[in-house]
Order: structure tokens, then C-alpha cells, then sequence
């Protein structure tokens, strides 16, 4: 088991994979990570999963990237058009690409399978040289959201945990959060279709959470009680309208007497890990590598 290679397994009531990287030489930990897409889009293959696993294996860390059942596309339209400079596919190319992919599901079926690759994880670190109690969860995006609502599911089944949580430009209230006048400054010279607005991130949220009822916040995590969970790094990027989400978030851990460090990444714009050799990615990557290393 020295390749990478997929792994089929079955939670929230539907079949969903996992691909390992397993660590080139293990150093006892290992990561579950989760894309990013808005709840409605994202492979495995984007760099963001990918170069995620590849770079982390290749440091001694195992990764196991989850291919989570994605929610419906009734939201992409309120996306707006891409950005011209992204590369990205039109929203109707986009539309006809995703609605090829396979069943999809809201919430809680993403959450459940989390949860599901979570201990499947644990039941195999050993397999990989990993410790069952150095197993960490994280994602970027909404990947970080699902990863932070897992680790609640985790923490209030009472059982594992994760030993760490990593979130890098989490989204995480139910809402765009207003910024600071700092922070509005900034985004002032960001091209719109690069930045969430609160017409956009509600159709996103009520798209994976039609009613909005969360009692628990394992749809979003913020606002919650968040006492018990275990330390949490997170890397904000500094250029993104979903920023002050998780610096808010990071201020609620603290308050809660959960450990958190959060790392703001300059100059970045939200999804930065899409983009190889990216000053920001780099750096991210390296915090990744030594908060995982050091549980």
C-alpha cells in the first residue's frame, strides 16, 4: 500500500470514495482532508486535493482525500460569471460537467461521510505507519467548513477526536460576516468575481442547508459552542470577503479554551491552493506539514 490508490466506503446513505497518499517515508501522523467547491463542486483531482496529498505524503504525513458527495447545482447561477482571468469553464459548461458527476445530496450527507472516512482512517493509520491517536482533519473552503462540523459530530459522539483541526480560508457562520474598515479597504480593489457577496454565500448555505436550522452547528460551526474540540490551526486569506469568518472563529476557540493559531496569508486571494507554486500555497503547505508533524 506504498501507492496511491482509492478506497471505496459508504456513508449518509450513499457510496463515496477516499484516496490515499500514503507517507514516501511515515513520520506516525496522518491527515484527512476535504476540497473546497462550495458545497456543490471539486474533484480529487483539482490542486487543491491534490497537491494537498502529494506535497504532505512526500513530507512524511499520509493523507487521506475524501471524495464527499457534493450538494445539488441549484446555487451556481447566483455565482455570477467567473472570473476572465481564472481559466475557469462557463457556468453552463460547468453546470452540464457537475451534473455528470454522480448523485448529490445536502446536508448532512458531506458531513456524515466525513465522519465515516474519519474513522476509517483510524481503523487503518496503522496500515499506513501512522498513530491512531496523530490522526488529524482539515479542508480549505467548504472543505474546511465540513471538516470543522465533523469534529463537532466527533466531539459530541464522545469517542475519537481529531488531534488536530486544520482549516485554511474557512467559511463558517451562515453569512458573510461584515468586515473591518481595514479589511473593507482592501477589498475594494478585488475584481468582484473573485469575491463571495452575501447574495452569493446565502444561496451557497441555503443550497446545502435549505431551512437554515442548525441547533448543533454541525452545518456551520461558528456561533456554536465549540468548548471541547481539539487545537485548530487556521490560515485565512487576506484578500477574501470570507476572512472575517475565520478570524470570528478563531476568536470563539479562544473563548471557548480551545488552542488556535491563525496565520493570515498576504496578498492572497481565497482558493490559492488551486494555484501551484503559489507563494501563499507554499507557505500554507509548510504550516500544514509542521501542525500535523507536531501532534
Amino acid at each position: 500500500m506504498t501507492d496511491i490508490h482509492d478506497v471505496p466506503l459508504k456513508g449518509g446513505g450513499f457510496d463515496f470514495r477516499v484516496r490515499v497518499y500514503p507517507a514516501d517515508t511515515p513520520n506516525g501522523t496522518l491527515l484527512v482532508w476535504l476540497h473546497g467547491g462550495a458545497f456543490m463542486f471539486g474533484t480529487l483531482e483539482m490542486p487543491e486535493a491534490d497537491q494537498v496529498g502529494r506535497r504532505l505524503s512526500a513530507a512524511g504525513i499520509t493523507v487521506v482525500s475524501v471524495d464527499y458527495t457534493l450538494a445539488p447545482l441549484d446555487a451556481l447561477t447566483a455565482l455570477g460569471p467567473p472570473d476572465p482571468d481564472a481559466g475557469l469553464p462557463s457556468p453552463e459548461l460547468m453546470r452540464a460537467e457537475m451534473e455528470a458527476a454522480g448523485p448529490r445530496a445536502r446536508f448532512p450527507v458531506a458531513g456524515l461521510q466525513i465522519v465515516a472516512a474519519f474513522d476509517w482512517a483510524v481503523d487503518n493509520a496503522r496500515a499506513y505507519g501512522a498513530d491512531p491517536g496523530r490522526v488529524a482533519l482539515g479542508g480549505a473552503s467548504a472543505g474546511a467548513n465540513l471538516s470543522a462540523g465533523a469534529a463537532m459530530r466527533l466531539r459530541d459522539r464522545g469517542t475519537t477526536v481529531p488531534a488536530l483541526l486544520a482549516l485554511v480560508y474557512p467559511s463558517l457562520h451562515d453569512g458573510i460576516l461584515p468586515p473591518n474598515e481595514e479589511t473593507a479597504e482592501l477589498l475594494r480593489n478585488i475584481p468582484p468575481a473573485r469575491l463571495f457577496t452575501p447574495q452569493s454565500r446565502a444561496a451557497i448555505n441555503r443550497n446545502y442547508l435549505p431551512d437554515g436550522d442548525d441547533p448543533h452547528g454541525y452545518a456551520f460551526a461558528g456561533g456554536h459552542d465549540l468548548a471541547g474540540l481539539p487545537r485548530v490551526l487556521i490560515v485565512n486569506a487576506e484578500l477574501d470577503s470570507l476572512r472575517p469568518s475565520g478570524e470570528a472563529f478563531a476568536a470563539e476557540l479562544a473563548a471557548a479554551s480551545v488552542d488556535v493559531r491563525v496565520v493570515r496569508e498576504r496578498d492572497a486571494v481565497h482558493g490559492y491552493l488551486n494555484e501551484i507554486g503559489h507563494p501563499a500555497a507554499e507557505h500554507t503547505l509548510m504550516l500544514l506539514e509542521a501542525a500535523v508533524a507536531e501532534i
